[in-house]
């Protein structure tokens, strides 16, 4: 649509100009499997390692730690269910948070369904766990404790870090969902003490379809995917070169890039915020005003419906979300917005507007005019 306006960062990002240059050969002159031996696969399997190294130096991991899947949801599911199969003997206990992604809250019910105990630990009106009530949910028989670093919905940059120290001060593997924190904010395995770390690539505009999983060396994992002896024998079949190619030059990109990328998010997030709460009535803002990711704006309008909302902005040619892009279509309410005491009938509808490298003051000014007028209609 002309002068259509793209607002939904959070739930997918273009591929930049330079990553799919640098895919584009392992879709034809380089299409060797990896596995194999001879000159063609030699430069796959070469292309694969260099994708290998660069995200590791992301995330402060050493190259053999880092195993490519097919997204986010993939890595989630290994780093739970991979755990749980692992250290079953040492007990059936998982600590995460009311706010998860599915991809990590679903794992875990299937787990319990299968005998494994899970506590799901309240959020504050802001959505941030408490490191204490981590602390007090510990029991000797918990194996891993899940906790992601930015909330995919509010925002929310989740104390990751003094997670991870209390998860390392009891031995307990530690898992972080950084979907939506890896490459748009500083991230170090190290500091923040993770075992285990998911990304998926087409967050920071590289392909769908690939992700890694950042296993620390000495983690006990189960496989998920039986069959060959690909990544280590972690995860069976053929790699997707192109994809572990894009997300590799993606990864650098945003390291490059981030400076730049998280002040210019962070003017136009403060921007959005200011006038949305100066010039529409009764609105509010989910999540914290600052300790949220660069990039992300969520608001509640009381009287309104949400689904509404986001559907004559869509007719206003103004793409945003209801919420997780995983949950579209779901009528339910947000289990995030419920965890932070959000109740529909009183708070109302809700959008979440998420900006990228692209994003212009001028369509942050446009976007506010044309939700003025939805939400005036709407009411």
């Amino acid at each position: 649509m002309k002068d259509s306006i793209y607002l939904d960062y959070a739930a997918t990002s273009p591929v930049l100009p330079e990553v799919l240059a640098e895919m584009l050969p392992f879709f034809s002159e380089h299409f060797g499997n990896p596995s194999g031996v001879y000159g063609t696969a030699r430069e796959a399997q070469q292309a694969v390692e260099r994708a290998r190294r660069r995200t590791a130096a992301v995330i402060g991991a050493e190259t053999g730690e880092i195993y490519f899947t097919s997204g986010g949801s993939e890595s989630d599911n290994t780093a739970i269910i991979g755990t749980a199969l692992a250290r079953q003997n040492q007990g059936k206990h998982i600590i995460t948070t009311q706010v998860e992604h599915h991809a990590v809250l679903r794992p875990c019910q299937r787990l319990e369904k299968q005998g494994w105990q899970v506590t799901y630990l309240p959020v504050d009106r802001e959505g941030r766990a408490d490191p204490d009530d981590l602390r007090r949910a510990i029991r000797p028989d918990t194996m891993l404790i899940s906790v992601m670093a930015a909330n995919n919905e509010i925002g929310t940059m989740e104390p990751i870090e003094a997670i991870g120290e209390i998860a390392r001060e009891c031995g307990i593997p530690f898992h972080v969902d950084a979907v939506q924190a890896a490459g748009a904010v500083p991230l170090n395995v190290q500091t923040i003490h993770a075992d285990l770390l998911s990304i998926s690539a087409h967050k920071l505009y590289g392909p769908k379809g690939t992700g890694a999983l950042y296993i620390r060396r000495g983690t006990r994992m189960e496989s998920l995917i039986s069959g060959g002896s690909q990544e280590r024998k972690l995860r069976a079949g053929t790699e997707n070169t192109a994809g572990i190619v894009g997300m590799g030059k993606a990864m650098k990109i945003a390291v490059r890039d981030m400076a730049a990328n998280r002040a210019h998010h962070r003017a136009l997030r403060d921007r959005m915020i200011d006038k949305v709460l100066a010039e529409i009535p009764e609105s509010v803002l989910n999540g914290p005003r600052t300790e949220r990711l660069d990039n992300n704006c969520h608001f509640s309008f009381r009287g309104v419906e949400g689904e509404a909302l986001v559907l004559r902005l869509d007719l206003a040619g103004i793409a945003a979300s209801g919420g997780s892009a995983c949950t579209a279509g779901n009528m339910e309410t947000s289990h995030v917005l419920t965890a932070i005491g959000h109740r529909d009938d009183r708070d109302g509808g809700s959008v979440r507007f998420t900006l990228g490298r692209g994003t212009t003051e001028d369509e942050i000014d446009r976007t506010v005019e044309a939700l003025k007028t939805i939400v005036a209609d709407l009411r």
